[in-house]
């Protein structure tokens, strides 16, 4: 029998790499353990991205800076903030990323795709994932596409954040199999400081990126199968421990993870920008 393709998106791998104890408690064991309190840089990231999908979905003739208020009310998750007034506060930062990124967009230009579904198979995943934004743009030889994602995290990226992002590289290989166009230039666009972090994939190091997805996966698989094969699922996923515990869903699960300090719901979104 073929081996069965390892099913996968960018979130389930990069938990994986993360801490695969994490992976366990998310994929794995049934019922998962209870997650901890929703996280409020959580709620503001998917307020903005909605908002910004909405965008794109107006006719040009209304994508204004006056509709975004509206867009972003209508969007708002509240979950996790400490009160009333930081949430207040959010909503004020957040729309005015949102006004000083889109005054810089063309809005008659149309994506290629905005939270747009890629997906691909090779001889060890089948892959899928949703991307923010695929931009066609004019290449050498023709029409190019290019991968946007947002990002509101209060820290500034660069062109090496760019460059080794595997989620990125795993859109543009799979938009271009999608599209059946070339698609090498993955850019993070950091709504907080206006600025771009872009990178320039090449035909090896989308193929590398790939490798260690499929490497990963097989460690899943082996883990997944040492399990059914009754090995302890403590020894099979072991714990990553480090300072992300302090923000992990599950750190009142992991005996581990419990023993660092928890976060705050709201921690992250009190953080200074750089």
């Amino acid at each position: 029998m073929p081996e069965r393709l390892f099913v996968c998106t960018p979130s389930k791998l990069g938990a994986y790499e993360d801490c695969p104890r994490r992976y366990r408690y998310s994929y794995v064991d049934r019922p998962a353990p209870p997650k901890g309190p929703p996280w409020a840089h959580n709620s503001l990231g998917a307020s903005v991205h909605t908002a910004l999908k909405n965008w794109y979905a107006l006719p040009a003739e209304r994508r204004r800076p006056e509709a975004l208020p509206a867009l972003l009310r209508g969007t708002w998750v509240r979950e996790g903030y400490r009160d009333d007034e930081q949430e207040r506060s959010a909503y004020q930062r957040a729309l005015a990323w949102l006004e000083s990124y889109v005054a810089a967009l063309d809005p008659t230009d149309e994506p290629l795709g905005v939270e747009r579904v890629v997906a691909v198979r090779t001889s060890v995943l089948a892959f899928n994932g949703r991307t923010d934004r695929i931009d066609s743009r004019p290449g050498p030889d023709g029409p190019e596409l290019v991968i946007v994602d947002y990002k509101t995290g209060r820290t500034g990226l660069d062109a090496d954040d760019a460059r080794g992002s595997q989620a990125l590289a795993l859109y543009a290989y799979a938009a271009e199999r999608t599209f059946r166009r070339p698609c090498r230039r993955v850019e993070l666009h950091h709504l907080p400081t206006g600025t771009v972090a872009a990178h320039e994939h090449t035909v090896d190091s989308l193929a590398r990126q790939l490798d260690r997805a499929e490497a990963t996966a097989r460690d899943i698989i082996a883990a997944e199968r040492s399990v059914t094969d009754d090995a302890d699922p403590d020894d099979a996923f072991p714990t990553n421990p480090g300072p992300r515990c302090g923000w992990c869903d599950y750190r009142r699960t992991c005996p581990t993870g419990a023993q660092t300090p928890a976060k705050e719901p709201w921690a992250a979104v009190d953080r200074p920008t750089p």
